[in-house]
């Protein structure tokens, strides 16, 4: 908890107890969550904490670097803690979102798309499309 509240103070963002639940949330989970489910999961614990604190939450997280917003083809984007570089496996049926540690955003890609566009390359999100195991059958 400590390291959370650091990460958090050291990014220069306000400690509140719903941005710390919000964020241990996050960074408790495989599962990607979106903004409605952060809310849902933790209003029990939270009863006056609101979407809209949800909402602005993830998005200083986001801001700050501490966690990532993915666009899987939803309404809603999904939110993942993990901010080392990696990939994502998303489920074209069920919508369920996988990590994937694996080489596919390799340190040579990213130094030839800096050469070949200009640009400085902060960070890359990619998504692989398919079938999870519940769903191929």
């Amino acid at each position: 908890m400590n390291d959370l509240i650091a990460d958090l103070k050291n990014n220069n963002l306000k400690v509140t107890p719903q941005r710390l639940a919000i964020y241990s949330y996050l960074c408790s989970t495989t599962e990607h969550p979106s903004a409605e489910t952060i809310y849902s999961s933790l209003k029990g614990d939270y009863p006056n904490m609101s979407l809209a604190t949800v909402y602005k939450t993830v998005a200083s997280l986001k801001n700050a670097g501490l966690v990532l917003e993915l666009n899987v083809g939803e309404d809603s984007f999904r939110y993942d803690a993990c901010t080392k570089l990696h990939t994502h496996v998303v489920c074209k049926k069920c919508h369920r979102v996988a990590d994937y540690m694996g080489d596919a955003l390799s340190a040579d890609a990213i130094s030839s798309a800096e050469k070949e566009t200009g640009y400085s390359v902060e960070g890359a999100q990619v998504y692989f499309f398919g079938l999870c195991d519940a769903c191929k059958d």
